[in-house]
C-alpha cells in the first residue's frame, strides 16, 4: 500500500483495518494479467443502511485478520453460445438480489468495523482475451489464482469479483470469487439455486442488518450469555494442551492431505444405520478416536462448525452464519459405539451453543487463562482441533448389513494425496469433510511444525481403519496401541 505523507492518521488506521493480506502471497502471479475490458454493471436492490457486524461476520473477520482473506468461488467452463452480456446480467442479478453482495465495511477511528449496505451502485465484469485452448486455460488459471489470493480492500471494493476469459473472441471460462464475509458454503448453494431459477421474489427470511440489530439487542445478549455459560462448562472439562513440536518439520510448513475413501463411506453408513446416530456424529467420533490413537488429544477437544441455519428465519439467508462450537469427547477405555453416543450428545449441544458474540468468547478465554494462572497453558488456536463437515445432506445409514468382503474391496479403492503445501498461517489442524457419489473425502489441513506428515496422513487413515472395524463389530474397542505419534 502506497501512503502519501499527507494521509491523515485516521485514514492510515482505516486502511490498516480494512485491507486484508493475501491468503498466500507466494501464490500471487508475478505478472498480473491486464483485462481487455472492464464492463460496467449497474445494480439496484432492496435495503440499505449501516449497522454492526453479525456474529458470523465478526468471527470470520477475526479469522481473516489473523490468517489472510478467505473466499468462496472458482473457475467454470461457459456453455457454448454464452455472451458477455449474459454473464454481465448474471452479475447484475446476483448483486441486486442478495444484500450481502452489496455490503462493504467501514471502520471507525479505532478500527472497529461496521457494515454498510448500498441499495444501488456499479461494479465491473472483467474481460480477458487470449488465443487457443491452452492459452485460455492457462489465463483462466492465472486469473483464478489472482482473484483467490490477492489482497482485498473491504472498505472500497465490492465483495464479489467476476471475469470472463475469451478464447479467440469466444467466452470460454468464468472466474468468480466472493469474500467469505458475505456468504458461507450453504449461502453459495442458495445463490446458485436462485440464479438458476431467476427468482424475482424478495429473498425470504431475515436480512443481515436486522439480524445484527437483534444480536446486539438485549435478547441477543441473553442468547450469547447462555451459549458462553455452556462454553465455560466445557472448557472446565478439559485442560488446554498445546500441540507438542513435530519431529518432522517441513517447509512450506502447512500441508493439506486428502483421503478419498469408498470404504469409509460404506462403513459410516453401516454404523449410522446400526446405532441410529447421524453420519456427522459418527465422523466426529472417528475424528476424536483418531486424535487419541495418534497421541494428539485425549480427551479430544474439537471445534465443529455449525451452520446455524436451523434457527428461525436463517435457512435461506445469504450471509456468513457459521460459528464454531466446542466438544470434549472422552475416547479412552471405550468401544467405538460408546464414543459415537458421546459424540452425538456433545454435538447437539455444541451446535445449539455455537451462536454467540465472538468478543464475548474472547473475553471468556482470557478470563479462563487468568484463573488458571501463569503455569497453565492458555486456551488459544493451539489447544483444539477444528472440524468442518461440508456435506450438504448427510448420507445416514439405511440399516443394511455390510460384509467384510465388501469393505475389503472398497478399501483397495482408497487413495491419499498431498494436495497443497504453503506457508500462510492457519490452525495447527483442521479437518474438512465432503463426499462424492461413492466416497467420503477427508481433507486434513495441518501445520507440520506440530503434526508430522506421517501423523497427518495417519489421522485420516485411522478414521477409515476404525470405521471399517466398527462396521463389522459393534463392540470393537477404540484401542491405542495400533498407532503412535510421529
Amino acid at each position: 500500500m502506497t501512503e502519501s505523507r499527507f494521509t491523515s492518521p485516521r485514514r492510515r488506521r482505516v486502511e490498516m483495518a480494512g485491507t486484508l493480506p493475501a491468503e498466500n502471497p507466494a501464490d500471487v502471479p508475478a505478472v498480473l494479467p491486464v483485462p481487455s475490458a472492464r464492463v460496467p454493471v449497474a445494480f439496484d436492490g432492496q435495503g440499505s443502511g449501516r449497522g454492526p457486524l453479525t456474529w458470523g461476520q465478526a468471527e470470520i473477520l477475526l479469522t481473516m485478520r489473523q490468517k489472510g482473506w478467505l473466499c468462496l468461488g472458482g473457475t467454470l467452463p461457459l456453455e457454448p453460445g454464452t455472451t458477455v452480456e449474459a454473464v454481465a446480467e448474471d452479475l447484475r442479478f446476483m448483486v441486486s438480489r442478495f444484500p450481502s453482495m452489496r455490503t462493504r465495511l467501514s471502520f471507525d477511528d479505532s478500527g472497529v468495523p461496521s457494515q454498510v449496505l448500498s441499495a444501488s451502485g456499479r461494479t465491473v465484469l472483467e474481460i480477458y482475451d487470449t488465443e487457443g485452448e491452452d492459452g485460455a486455460r492457462e489465463l483462466a488459471a492465472t486469473v483464478d489464482v489472482h482473484y483467490r489470493t490477492a489482497s482485498r480492500d473491504l472498505e472500497n471494493e465490492w465483495p464479489v469479483r467476476m471475469a470472463v476469459v475469451r478464447r479467440d473472441g469466444v467466452p470460454t471460462y468464468l472466474v468468480v470469487y466472493s469474500c467469505h464475509l458475505v456468504t458461507d458454503g450453504f449461502g453459495a448453494q442458495i445463490i446458485g439455486r436462485d440464479m438458476a431459477a431467476r427468482d424475482t421474489e424478495p429473498p425470504p427470511g431475515t436480512e443481515q442488518l436486522d439480524l445484527a440489530r437483534w444480536q446486539h439487542s438485549e435478547a441477543g445478549r441473553r442468547q450469547s450469555a447462555a451459549s458462553l455459560r455452556y462454553w465455560e462448562k466445557r472448557l472446565q472439562a478439559a485442560e488446554p494442551r498445546p500441540f507438542p513440536p513435530s519431529a518432522d518439520r517441513r517447509e512450506p510448513r502447512h500441508w493439506t492431505g486428502e483421503l478419498s475413501s469408498p470404504a469409509l463411506n460404506l462403513a459410516v453408513r453401516a454404523i449410522s444405520g446400526r446405532t441410529g446416530a447421524d453420519s456427522a456424529s459418527v465422523l466426529l467420533a472417528l475424528y476424536a478416536i483418531a486424535l487419541g490413537r495418534r497421541g494428539v488429544f485425549s480427551p479430544a477437544v474439537i471445534r465443529p462448525q455449525a451452520s446455524n441455519r436451523f434457527r428461525p428465519g436463517l435457512a435461506a439467508m445469504v450471509s456468513n452464519l457459521v460459528q464454531t462450537g466446542i466438544c470434549v469427547i472422552e475416547t479412552a477405555d471405550s468401544t467405538v459405539d460408546q464414543v459415537i453416543a458421546r459424540a452425538q450428545r456433545d454435538a447437539m449441544a455444541a451446535y445449539k451453543h455455537a451462536y454467540h458474540d465472538p468478543a464475548g468468547l474472547a473475553a471468556l478465554l482470557a478470563h479462563d487463562a487468568a484463573q488458571r494462572g501463569p503455569e497453565a497453558a492458555p486456551w488459544d488456536g493451539y489447544s483444539w482441533a477444528f472440524l468442518n463437515d461440508r456435506r450438504g445432506n448427510n448420507q445416514d445409514g439405511d440399516g443394511k448389513p455390510v460384509t467384510a468382503e465388501q469393505l475389503e474391496l472398497e478399501s483397495t479403492r482408497s487413495t491419499f494425496r498431498w494436495s497443497m503445501k504453503k506457508d500462510n498461517p492457519f490452525e495447527p489442524l483442521y479437518l474438512h469433510i465432503h463426499d462424492t457419489a461413492d466416497a467420503i473425502v477427508l481433507t486434513m489441513c495441518a501445520d507440520t511444525h506440530y503434526l508430522a506428515p506421517a501423523t497427518i496422513e495417519g489421522l485420516a487413515r485411522d478414521m477409515e481403519t476404525v470405521a471399517v472395524a466398527a462396521a463389522l463389530d459393534p463392540a470393537v474397542p477404540v484401542g491405542t496401541a495400533a498407532a503412535t505419534r510421529s
